[in-house]
């Protein structure tokens, strides 16, 4: 671990971000804001990898950067799963197509789904960075 507190602060806002879009995806779901679930749980998810990359140093403002070093830096490498980074294109693409296809309607129980898939994956980002020193609890 780099003894850079700003570093480890900056991974603790991304979490927090993580943990409050979550929770605001969820309560956009309860209340039939099915667009708005879908963004909050990219965005979820988004901070998540954020937050992993900024273990390496990086940080992009493109999302589809974020993404791609995602999937080069903790994918390619073995530290997470071709699943994972697959459920994290979905995320994002789900995002899009709520935000820019307003006819598009989405499916409940799909963004239930997602919403799961979200908590697993910020729970998967926060032992590895708890496992690394980078996260303690």
């Amino acid at each position: 671990m780099k003894d850079d507190t700003g570093s480890l602060s900056e991974i603790k806002l991304y979490l927090e971000a993580a943990r409050e879009a979550l929770a605001s995806a969820k309560l956009n779901l309860e209340n039939d804001f099915y667009s708005a679930a879908a963004s909050r749980t990219y965005y979820a998810v988004f901070y998540a990898a954020s937050a992993l990359l900024k273990t390496k140093e990086l940080s992009f403002s493109k999302h589809t950067a974020v993404l791609s070093a995602f999937r080069q830096h903790f994918v390619k490498t073995g530290i997470f799963s071709a699943e994972v980074s697959d459920f994290y294109k979905i995320a994002f693409d789900t995002r899009q197509t709520g935000d820019y296809e307003l006819a598009t309607r989405f499916e409940p129980e799909m963004l239930r789904k997602n919403l799961i898939e979200a908590q697993v994956f910020i729970d998967e980002v926060k032992k590895w960075l708890q496992q690394h020193n980078f996260l303690f609890s």
